[in-house]
């Protein structure tokens, strides 16, 4: 047989070059298909979700214009039709960006529908605001009402424009299944490559060299003092040594995996983050609109008027969270201000004021004097405070105790850091899973989404700043954040 008439040594070394032009072949693919799958993710929230964003910002614009001039109506303040010139000219730019990612003729035909239908109702109400302000109510009201039908046709067109960009992003997602299938596929095969190859190696090493070396050690042990079991041993050990270089390949495939799945997930975040944003995003753009007409006409007193500004403030929190959760696949836009980080912990701790009260928890914030400013999105760590406290709120039973200590650090380039420290007396954090509670989707609540503790060590990170957890379980769970004091660099 021509495989006899082959060394012993040629033998082996063509088994394990074989082994290694297997694993760097499977490596070299993965590292492809990693580029092949951010290709597929580009796609899938490149054009078409720009599009469907834009048509999104299109009905949303539209809606408001409509508000304005409702408001308008009402009490004739010159200051809505200037806001409605602003939202018109928004329209306009959303409407030029909608054309611009439009490249099929069914798109590009709607759009020049969308164009020429809100031409005439502009045009038309137009002409209504003019009989409203020449004191002809009655027709600005009858021409009003003729509107509805165009604003509704309208609206019909911006939702079936994103349904062609709904369509396309679910062909780019049935892509990305074909190709992980063919992945799947090729790993499978170089898995069972790599086994075929390692049986043949295994049997050449048992039957060419572990059985002659085992006989000529039996033989020589008795005249030179040597024990058989040294050279089965040292060879034994050799092997063992190809076993964890398999092993360490089987575990950066599975790694591979994971990274695909969760390139998947952050894709679907973000077709349901869009969905979200346009569902909240009314409504709350209404409840401003009346807050804001509602404090230009009443007469409330310090405590009221403190009780409207939380209220105001807090739905401008909701609308920025809507926008964090849409933009979750994206790096975070900070906007960077210099601020106190007490005063954030002050801000964080009145919110959850009656979060605590309904948990029955105490807070305890240790501090011996503000720690200096840093340069941060005072919003964006607000919220990361809020979140770990309603977790440690969730954590802590009846009558326990969460702490909040500051404290000002040099770390050991001699870098000031500001440490914020918060702790609770609940059951802690098992280690099996601390390794994961800040990977997104992990979670260990029934109703929870996992993006909890991912979103608040994205906001450190974006900050230059670190977060670690400390617990040990039935002793409660401590989280660390260090930020550094002055500039952000490369926030």
């Amino acid at each position: 047989m021509p495989w006899k008439k082959i060394s012993l040594r040629t033998r082996i070394y063509l088994m394990l070059t074989s082994l290694v032009l297997v694993t760097v072949a499977g490596g070299l693919v993965m590292v492809w298909y990693t580029y092949r799958i951010e290709q597929l993710t580009t796609a899938l929230i490149g054009r078409h979700f720009l599009a469907f964003e834009a048509a999104s910002n299109l009905a949303f614009d539209l809606a408001t214009q409509k508000g304005f001039v409702s408001y308008y109506f009402i009490d004739g303040n010159e200051a809505w039709l200037e806001d409605l010139a602003r939202h018109r000219r928004t329209f306009q730019d959303q409407m030029e960006k909608a054309r611009l990612l439009a490249d099929t003729k069914e798109e590009r035909l709607i759009m020049a529908d969308i164009e020429s239908q809100y031409i005439r109702y502009v045009s038309s109400m137009d002409r209504v605001i003019d009989y409203y302000k020449s004191g002809k109510r009655d027709l600005g009201r009858q021409l009003h009402e003729t509107l509805r039908p165009l604003f509704f046709k309208i609206l019909d067109l911006c939702s079936e424009f994103k349904s062609f960009q709904k369509k396309g992003i679910q062909r780019a997602r049935t892509k990305a299944y074909r190709e992980a299938a063919r992945l799947r596929f090729l790993a499978a095969g170089a898995v069972v490559l790599v086994i075929v190859l390692g049986a043949l190696l295994l049997f050449l090493l048992i039957h060419h060299i572990l059985e002659p070396v085992r006989r000529l050690a039996s033989e020589t042990a008795g005249r030179e003092g040597l024990s058989p079991r040294d050279e089965v041993s040292a060879l034994s050990h050799g092997v063992h040594g190809l076993k964890e270089q398999y092993d360490r390949a089987a575990m950066e495939l599975e790694r591979s995996k994971e990274q695909l799945l969760q390139a998947e997930k952050l894709a679907l975040v973000a077709r349901l983050g869009a969905g979200t944003a346009h569902s909240i995003r009314n409504p709350l753009t209404s409840v401003k609109m009346r807050l804001f007409s509602l404090s230009r006409t009443l007469d409330l007193n310090a405590d009221q008027q403190e009780d409207f500004d939380v209220i105001s403030q807090e739905i401008g929190h909701i609308d920025n969270i809507v926008q964090n959760f849409l933009e979750f696949a994206r790096p975070p836009r900070l906007k960077l201000q210099p601020v106190s980080l007490s005063d954030v912990v002050d801000q964080a701790a009145l919110l959850m004021g009656h979060r605590l009260e309904s948990c029955h928890a105490q807070l305890v914030i240790i501090r011996q004097e503000s720690l200096p400013e840093v340069h941060a999105d005072p919003e964006q760590l607000k919220e990361a405070l809020v979140n770990i406290l309603n977790n440690a709120c969730e954590a802590t039973e009846p009558e326990g105790r969460i702490e909040i200590k500051e404290q000002l650090e040099m770390e050991q380039e001699g870098r000031a850091v500001a440490v914020i420290r918060i702790s609770d007396t609940g059951s802690g954090i098992p280690d099996e899973i601390k390794d994961k509670i800040f990977e997104p989707f992990f979670t260990t609540k029934e109703e929870g989404s996992g993006l909890g503790l991912s979103i608040v060590a994205r906001i450190i990170e974006q900050h230059g700043g670190t977060i670690e957890a400390e617990s040990r379980e039935g002793k409660g769970a401590c989280f660390v954040i260090k930020l550094p004091v002055g500039r952000t660099e490369g926030a």
